[in-house]
């Protein structure tokens, strides 16, 4: 099997999945950044299809930017104006053909993330 991008977002503040939540997936190299897709979160705050599928699949730099702002917003959570957190991008890169999942943690003034499996 080849390599492959998946994310999982869950609301801590609230306890739940972040549903709703707009994705965007990115690759970096020399000649900038080209956006490669915009997703949205199911309701168990996952992307339908991975990320970056199989098919599409290949080693370098890539940015995930999620919408936390929006999702917020859409969820009546007052994080302040203007928001303490909104477009949370995270950078990474993938160095060999497998599984690559980057979950997101996130509240209204805080996320984590990590290379899950």
């Amino acid at each position: 099997m080849g390599g492959y991008l998946t994310t999982h977002v869950l609301d801590t503040a609230r306890g739940c999945p972040a549903a709703g939540l707009g994705v965007e997936l990115a690759r970096i190299d020399g000649a900038g950044r080209e956006v490669l897709r915009r997703l949205v979160t199911n309701a168990d705050g996952r992307t339908d299809t991975p990320i970056l599928p199989e098919a599409e699949f290949a080693t370098g730099t890539y940015e995930l930017v999620f919408a936390v702002g929006d999702y917020l917003d859409a969820c009546g959570t007052d994080s302040g104006s203007p928001r303490f957190l909104d477009l949370v991008p995270l950078r990474f890169g993938l160095s060999e053909a497998r599984h690559y999942h980057v979950p997101l943690l996130v509240s209204p003034f805080g996320y984590s993330t990590y290379r899950g499996s």
